[in-house]
């Protein structure tokens, strides 16, 4: 074959239609289009809400976390926001969680549980429903 015509195969473009991918492919290809999600913040949600304890709930099929702003001396607390979540999202919130926690602790070091905490705002709370921890 004439080396002309070999550089010209090399420079043309071949497109076909309908070829499996592998399932490597698939996971890239996956991949490329998480990377492509635009998520939207308000100025209101990017207030955000503050939370002091937190009561969590499951089911079979769900998590439920409150977050609530208690205030000592002040005997009702309201919840300020509520996530419901899958249990598979719910272990990888965990995972993500404890990643920026470790991160956290190396930059500013250990964060100290306060044995006081609890006491201080007479624990526990019941509200009615199934029991959870915080």
């Amino acid at each position: 074959m004439p080396s002309n015509l070999n550089q010209r195969r090399k420079k043309r473009k071949i497109f076909r239609f309908g070829r499996p991918q592998t399932y490597k492919q698939m996971q890239e290809s996956e991949k490329e289009n998480e990377q492509q999600i635009n998520v939207e913040l308000s100025e209101e949600m990017a207030e955000g809400v503050y939370s002091n304890l937190a009561m969590i709930a499951h089911s079979s099929s769900e998590f439920i976390l409150d977050f609530i702003r208690l205030m000592p001396g002040v005997p009702r607390a309201k919840v300020k926001a509520r996530v419901i979540l899958t249990p598979e999202h719910a272990k990888r919130l965990i995972a993500a969680l404890k990643d920026n926690i470790d991160k956290y602790e190396d930059q500013y070091g250990p964060i100290q549980n306060s044995q006081d905490a609890d006491h201080q705002f007479n624990f526990p709370i019941s509200f009615g429903g199934p029991g959870g921890e915080a």
